[in-house]
């Protein structure tokens, strides 16, 4: 069996999330699918998937294994295109990644958008709030809000959004004044894992060089961002998220922002790709339509949430 091949079928697996995906996807037979992932293991020496009847989950080294498929997979498919000259022309499978929030309510629409104008491009994407190491994972494109580190990543600044507290009118109507931050410590907090389950960190104040931490004894500990914005719009408590993910609810006056004086400084929104993607022209197309797109949306969310 053409190795290959194999792994063409492995990743598609994972993509279908079964076995009987990738043979639909592929027009191969269930037991063929089932030979190219025991190929593959044969001739790794590992065992890479966990398989049952209803689901896949890789093993450590199908994990490892299954990012250099990627990476192999996407080199193929750029060799094929400039030896047949038609570098010039979006062409394949589009993958990018981006936290959740932003990817499904600000990344997406655009990206639906883009396929519209391209239709020999398809795309795979990734939504997860965790790091993603763009080279390891296959990633042609990702949204980071974050300070990036040093590297050989090509980074394109969007814009930027801040950390805010919040909480609705009338949670607030019926609470003690909330005017400094170790104010909260009277308060019912929403927490985000992500932001601190313990402490909330702040800014030192005016005269002062000691950043502010505010104890928390949460109401609600959440994981989900929407969770979170939709406790703190229904009355029950204050929460601290980005300000974009609760642009909208600040404009309709379902949640007041909070101690802006005491807000940390923004945080940079960029587009990223590893260095060399932007020569594949599906990459480069999907970067020059979305760039103007995502740098206007990010500008509007902003103006939604006055400091």
């Amino acid at each position: 069996m053409d190795r290959i091949d194999a792994m063409r079928v492995f990743v598609t697996a994972l993509d279908e999330g079964s076995l009987a995906g990738a043979g639909r996807r592929l027009g191969h037979s269930p037991a063929s699918v089932t030979r190219a992932i025991s190929f593959l293991e044969a001739h790794v020496g590992v065992q890479l998937l966990h398989r049952t009847t209803r689901s896949l989950r890789l093993s450590e080294a199908g994990e490892r294994y299954a990012a250099a498929c990627r990476r192999v997979l996407t080199e193929l498919e750029e060799a094929d295109m400039l030896a047949a000259g038609e570098r010039a022309a979006p062409l394949g499978m589009l993958t990018l990644t981006a936290p959740l929030v932003s990817g499904a309510h600000i990344l997406r629409p655009i990206l639906d958008a883009f396929l519209d104008t391209q239709p020999a491009v398809t795309a795979r994407l990734l939504l997860l709030d965790r790091p993603v190491n763009l080279l390891d994972e296959g990633i042609d494109v990702a949204l980071r809000i974050a300070h990036l580190p040093d590297s050989s990543l090509v980074a394109i600044r969007l814009g930027e959004v801040r950390k805010v507290v919040c909480a609705s009118p009338a949670y607030l109507a019926s609470r003690p004044p909330l005017s400094e931050p170790r104010d909260l410590a009277a308060h019912a907090c929403i927490a985000m894992t992500q932001f601190g389950q313990d402490s909330w960190s702040f800014p030192p104040a005016q005269g002062s060089h000691a950043p502010r931490h505010v104890r928390l004894a949460p109401r609600l500990l959440v994981n989900g961002v929407e969770a979170a914005v939709a406790s703190a719009v229904e009355g029950h408590g204050v929460t601290r998220v980005f300000s974009y993910q609760v642009a909208e609810e600040v404009r309709a006056g379902r949640l007041v922002v909070l101690l802006p004086e005491a807000e940390p400084p923004p945080l940079p929104v960029h587009l990223i790709a590893p260095e060399g993607r932007l020569s594949v022209p599906k990459v480069r197309a999907f970067v020059d339509f979305a760039v103007p797109k995502l740098k206007a949306r990010f500008a509007q969310l902003g103006k939604l949430v006055p400091r």
